[in-house]
């Protein structure tokens, strides 16, 4: 745990506006990279602790936002802040009086970065949703799964990976932006649109007639038999993912396979079926940690599928420090690394409003005016 802020976003403030999933994650990524993060939290807001994950490393301040005058302090933190985050439905931050016209009137500078799932606009802008809708909606969970049945995956596509991140690089450019200008912007990070993104490479595929088929019929989709997932004696399963001709000689050579006519074309489709019945028998003669003393770290490709327990202690993942832990919570280590200016985990998950006559304080409040804030309600009451 850092004792002080250190990371390359050293010195950048943000506010961020207490929600769920891909905006706090978001905010974590800022924090562990050395941002200043302050949570504006409601009153009565509970929770805090090592646990809640994606909320460390940053403070906590509590506002009674129905109130005029804990929008106005509000409204001043982000006067003095680089950027701001909230995950709201389109409107609910307009209803509040902060919207970005309000926000970008008191600070030009600032980068006022929106988190939705559809996005600010079109016809479902204002209907809810989650992970899975979203990604069924952009093409991305329609090509996850066998033929029969699209698979449910982890949330990670839609709400980490195409909201989150694409939220990170968003605001971080326009920072980068308004550095250069004074010019501050509205980033309107969608779910739908980060998604679809990150299909580009499927697209191409499709576009250079390389994913002719359904789900789970082409060549990175679980249809080709050297790119997929094979069950061992013991139940567990492994990964084989080799692509290249020189890797797939090398896997057939140690599985015994290189003399079987059925591989000498691996990407004719018409052996697919058969390719898959014969490695899947090969791998169903010994257990996954067989396979992984005798493939891991060889040439061929080669993983087990471990469990998120499991892989925190896999040798790799520990060389790597990948995991760390805090107030005895396993949890991801700060990523990426940076070789001049590391980041870390600049602490736990604030207790809500935990932080308020501090932060304010620090951020050139004057006492006065803070026990005022507080007489009136506008802080309401720290849990």
């Amino acid at each position: 745990m850092a004792s002080e802020h250190t990371g390359p976003l050293q010195g950048v403030k943000v506010i961020e506006f207490a929600g769920l999933g891909p905006a706090p994650f978001c905010a974590m990524l800022l924090s562990d990279m050395g941002a200043e993060v302050i949570r504006i939290d409601r009153p009565g807001a509970h929770g805090g602790g090592a646990a809640e994950i994606l909320a460390r490393g940053r403070r906590s301040v509590g506002f009674d936002l129905k109130r005029a005058d804990a929008v106005k302090a509000c409204l001043t933190l982000i006067e003095r802040a680089d950027i701001l985050l909230e995950g709201y439905r389109p409107g609910v931050m307009e209803r509040l009086g902060l919207g970005p016209d309000v926000c970008l009137k008191a600070n030009p500078k600032l980068v006022y970065g929106r988190m939705t799932g559809w996005g600010q606009h079109g016809p479902l802008a204002h209907a809810a949703g989650h992970d899975i809708n979203y990604i069924a909606l952009t093409g991305a969970l329609g090509g996850i799964g066998q033929p029969d049945a699209p698979a449910v995956p982890l949330n990670v596509i839609g709400d980490f990976g195409g909201g989150a991140l694409y939220l990170a690089m968003g605001v971080l450019a326009a920072f980068h932006h308004a550095n250069r200008t004074g010019q501050g912007q509205v980033v309107d990070a969608a779910i739908v649109d980060g998604t679809v993104s990150l299909m580009s490479a499927v697209h191409q595929l499709s576009a250079m007639g390389m994913w002719p088929g359904g789900r789970g019929e082409n060549l990175l989709d679980g249809g080709a038999p050297f790119y997929g997932v094979y069950e061992c004696a013991d139940g567990g399963f492994v990964s084989i993912g080799p692509l290249e001709p020189e890797f797939h000689a090398l896997l057939l050579e140690k599985l015994g396979l290189a003399d079987d006519p059925d591989f000498a074309q691996p990407y004719d489709r018409a052996r697919w079926s058969a390719m898959r019945e014969k490695l899947q028998a090969v791998f169903a003669t010994k257990t996954r940690d067989d396979w992984t003393a005798a493939l891991e770290g060889t040439d061929v490709c080669f993983a087990p599928v471990l469990d998120h327990a499991e892989a925190a202690g896999h040798p790799h993942m520990r060389a790597r420090g990948a995991f760390t832990e805090i107030e005895g919570v396993r949890q991801s280590a700060p990523a990426p690394r940076f070789s001049r200016t590391p980041g870390a985990v600049q602490g736990p998950a604030p207790r809500p409003g935990a932080h308020t006559e501090e932060v304010l304080s620090g951020w050139g409040f004057p006492s006065d005016a803070i026990t005022a804030l507080r007489k009136s309600g506008a802080l309401g009451k720290t849990n």
